[in-house]
């Protein structure tokens, strides 16, 4: 099983999840992060330090999210590895509680 990063991570970005895995499981995008699911060890760490409730585990994903999961395996081969933590976008807490972001994600 692996956690997988949701819509809510769009244009916000925070990267608190990243500084607690032991794994650097964590990929980044300009505007998104993703879990590698091959390599997520299913530690549950990164999930209470998104400020945005945007990880979630593979077993409890709502079923508006569950292409996230493809999403997530697609674009951790692509993008680079984010180990340590980065500021968040300036404008991400206006994002925070915005929905239906899937359109705005920059691959």
């Amino acid at each position: 099983m692996t956690f997988v990063v949701t819509e809510s991570c769009i244009r916000c970005k925070y990267t608190d999840c990243v500084e607690v895995c032991p794994v650097d499981c964590f990929y980044e995008g300009s505007n998104f992060l993703v879990i590698h699911p091959d390599e997520c060890i299913d530690c549950a760490l990164c999930e209470p330090e998104c400020p945005v409730a945007a990880i979630v585990s593979e077993d409890e994903l709502p079923a508006g999210q569950r292409d996230f999961l493809e999403l997530n395996a697609v674009l951790a081969e692509e993008w680079p590895n984010i180990a340590e933590r980065k500021d968040p976008p300036p404008d991400a807490d206006d994002w925070a509680s915005e929905m239906d972001k899937l359109k705005y994600l920059e691959r």
